[in-house]
C-alpha cells in the first residue's frame, strides 16, 4: 500500500498554511497540539450550518427537518433557557431516545455555552438518580419512559425543571416541548470559551457508578477536524498513489445514526460530520437491521453509523441481497474493534461501500485514530494511524515508552483529551498525567505509525504467566462460518490463575460441536489460547446502549454457573 502518499499528504494538509494546520498551544496548564484554523467553539459551528437553510437535516420516521427549521427551534430552546435563568456554565440534561429533539437541543446548549448531560437511556431509576445528582443539571429534557423512572426518585425529580418529549399528558409538573419551541426570542449573543464544558458523557457503569467526563468545546470541535480530515488525507493519498480522482460532485452525506446520540460515536462522529458538510442525519427508534436495510433503500444512506456488530448484522440479514444499497459508500464503524474478516467481507459482499472504522474513547471526545479503503483493507487488524492533533507512545507499567513495535498501554496527549471527570479529583489524576491520558488498551504502533489495539490493559487472560489478549481469539473464532457473535473472556482456574472462556451464539441453521471449534482455532493459533471453556448460547449476547457486548456480565454469569456445577 502506499503509505508514503499517506505520510505526504499529512504533511501538506497539516503544515504552514494547509486547511488543517497543526499548531501547539497552552491548553490547561500543558502544551498541546491543536487544530489553527477550527472554530473557537461548538457554537460558532452550528451557527455557520444556517448557509444550508433548505436542505433535510433530521429525519425519524415520516418526520422531516430541515436546516432552517432546526436553526428555528435551536434558537427557540436557545431562548426559552434564558428566560428560565439558565446560564453559560450550568447543566442540563437529556434524557431520552433518539429522537430529533435531542440533537436540537444539544446545539441550544452547546450555543449558550450550557453543558449538556448526556443520560444513558437503558439506566435504571437509581442510575438516573446518581447522575442527575453528581451532575446537578437546572433543567431534564425527557421522554416518557424516563419520565417515569425519574419520578420513582421524586426527592431527584422536584429538584430540577423537566421538560416532556412526545408526551401528550405529562402533568402539571412538567413543561411541554410545544410550549419550549414556541417561545419567541433569539439565540443569545455570547461567548463561549474554548475550554468550557460542552458536554458530559458518562462512560459505561457496567461496574460502579459511572464517571462524567468533561468534554470541552475545543475538544469537541477538534474531533470534528480529525473526522474530516481523516476523510480528506485518505482521499487524497489514494489519488495521488492511483492516479484516480474522486468525483467532482460526490453526493451530500446521508447517514444512518444507530447508536445512541449520548456517547460520542454517534454524537461527536456521525452528527457533527454530517452537519458540517450539510448532511442528513437518518434517526431510528432502536437497531434493527431489517429497518435499517428498509432506510438505506428509502433515504439513500451513504453512510452507516454504529458498532461493527451491526454491519456484520447488516450483511447476514436475508433481505440483505435483495435490498438496494447501491447508495452506501462507507460501512462498519467505532466504538470496538472491527474484526478482519468482517473487513473482507464488506469489501467483498457490499459492491459499492468500503470499510472504515475509527478507534477512540469518550475520553478524547471521538476518534483517537481512523483508517478506511485500501489502507483498512491492507491492514485489517490495524485501527489506523493516530490523528494529527495526537501525540501517541506506548508504555510500560512504569509510564516508559516502549520499542516501536511492541505492546504497552496506549498513551496519547492532544486538543481531544477531556478536561477530566466532574467530582472525581482523584480519577482524573489517575486517568491524566501532564497531558497524556492513559487509554487502558494495550496497543503496538507498527513502522508506518499504524496502532494496533490488542485489548484492553485489564481485560486479557492471565493463564499459567502467559498473557492471552482476548481480541486475538475472538478474531480467529470470527473466521468460522457458523458463528454469529462471540465474546472471550477470562475463567478463574485453581491451577493456572484463569483459563480461556468463550460465549458462542450460532448463525442460525447452523450447528457446531466445542471439539470441532477447538480443531479449528488450534490451526492458527497456539494450544494454550484456544479456549478450554466454551458456551454455546441461544440468544444474542448482552449488550450496553451503545452495542458493545457486556463482557463482565457474560463471565460472572458463566462462570458462576461453572462453578455451581
Amino acid at each position: 500500500m502506499h503509505y508514503a502518499e499517506l505520510l505526504k499528504a499529512r504533511e501538506e494538509l497539516t503544515g504552514p498554511g494547509g486547511d488543517f494546520e497543526i499548531i501547539e498551544a497552552e491548553v490547561l496548564g500543558n502544551r498541546i497540539r491543536t487544530y489553527k484554523n477550527a472554530p473557537s467553539s461548538v457554537r460558532e459551528f452550528w451557527l455557520s450550518t444556517a448557509e444550508f437553510a433548505d436542505r433535510p437535516y433530521l429525519i425519524y420516521g415520516d418526520e422531516r427537518l430541515t436546516y432552517a427549521q432546526s436553526h428555528e427551534q435551536v434558537n427557540a430552546v436557545a431562548a426559552w433557557l434564558t428566560d428560565q435563568g439558565v446560564k453559560a456554565g450550568d447543566r442540563v440534561a437529556i434524557a431520552m431516545r433518539n429522537y430529533p429533539e435531542w440533537m436540537l437541543i444539544y446545539w441550544a446548549c452547546a450555543c449558550s455555552g450550557i453543558a449538556v448531560v448526556g443520560m444513558n437511556a437503558w439506566w435504571t431509576a437509581e442510575e438516573m438518580a446518581y447522575a442527575l445528582t453528581d451532575s446537578a443539571p437546572k433543567v431534564v429534557f425527557l421522554d416518557a419512559e424516563r419520565l417515569d423512572r425519574i419520578r420513582e426518585r421524586p426527592e431527584v425529580a422536584n429538584k430540577t425543571k423537566l421538560v416532556g418529549i412526545r408526551i401528550s399528558d405529562a402533568g402539571a409538573d412538567v413543561t411541554p416541548w410545544s410550549e419550549v419551541i414556541a417561545h419567541d426570542g433569539a439565540m443569545p449573543d455570547i461567548p463561549v470559551d474554548p475550554d468550557s464544558d460542552c458536554c458530559i458523557f458518562y462512560t459505561s457503569g457496567t461496574t460502579g457508578h459511572p464517571k462524567g467526563a468533561q468534554l470541552t468545546h475545543r475538544g469537541c470541535v477538534s474531533n470534528l477536524f480529525n473526522m474530516v480530515y481523516a476523510a480528506t488525507s485518505a482521499s487524497l493519498a489514494t489519488q495521488r498513489a492511483t492516479g484516480v480522482a474522486p468525483p467532482e460532485d460526490p453526493p451530500v452525506p446521508v447517514t444512518l445514526i444507530t447508536t445512541p446520540l449520548f456517547h460520542v460515536t454517534a454524537n461527536n462522529c456521525g452528527a457533527y460530520a454530517v452537519t458540517a458538510a450539510g448532511g442528513t442525519l437518518v434517526l431510528m427508534y432502536r437497531w434493527d437491521a431489517g429497518e435499517a436495510l428498509r432506510l438505506i433503500a428509502r433515504e439513500g444512506v451513504t453512510a452507516m453509523s454504529g458498532v461493527p456488530v451491526m454491519a456484520r448484522e447488516l450483511i447476514n440479514h436475508p433481505d440483505f441481497a435483495s435490498t438496494n444499497t447501491s447508495s452506501l459508500t462507507s460501512l462498519a464503524g467505532g466504538g470496538a474493534q472491527v474484526p478482519p474478516d468482517l473487513v473482507k467481507k464488506i469489501e467483498s459482499q457490499v459492491a459499492t461501500a468500503r470499510p472504515g472504522t475509527g478507534y477512540g474513547m469518550t475520553e478524547t471526545c471521538g476518534i483517537i485514530t481512523s483508517v478506511s479503503g485500501d489502507f483498512f483493507v491492507d491492514k485489517p487488524d490495524s485501527a489506523g494511524p493516530a490523528m494529527p492533533n495526537f501525540e501517541a507512545k506506548c508504555v510500560d507499567d512504569m509510564g516508559e515508552t516502549v520499542p516501536l513495535g511492541k505492546t504497552g498501554e496506549l498513551w496519547v496527549r492532544g486538543s481531544s483529551v477531556i478536561k477530566g471527570y466532574i467530582n472525581r479529583p482523584e480519577a482524573t489524576a489517575d486517568s491524566i498525567t501532564d497531558g497524556w491520558l492513559h487509554t487502558g488498551d494495550v496497543a503496538r504502533i507498527d513502522e508506518d505509525g499504524f496502532i494496533f489495539i490488542v485489548d484492553r490493559k485489564k481485560d486479557m487472560v492471565l493463564r499459567g504467566g502467559e498473557n492471552i489478549y482476548c481480541a486475538e481469539v475472538e478474531s480467529t473464532l470470527y473466521t468460522h462460518p457458523a458463528i454469529a457473535e462471540c465474546c472471550v473472556f477470562g475463567v478463574p482456574d485453581d491451577r493456572l490463575g484463569e483459563e480461556v472462556g468463550a460465549a458462542i451464539v450460532l448463525n442460525a441453521g447452523q450447528s457446531l460441536t466445542e471439539a470441532e471449534l477447538r480443531d479449528h482455532c488450534a490451526t492458527v493459533m497456539a494450544k494454550h489460547k484456544v479456549p478450554r471453556y466454551i458456551w454455546f448460547l441461544d440468544d444474542a449476547l448482552p449488550r450496553n446502549a451503545s452495542g458493545k457486548f457486556i463482557k463482565r456480565e457474560l463471565r460472572d454469569r458463566l462462570s458462576s454457573e461453572l462453578q455451581s456445577t
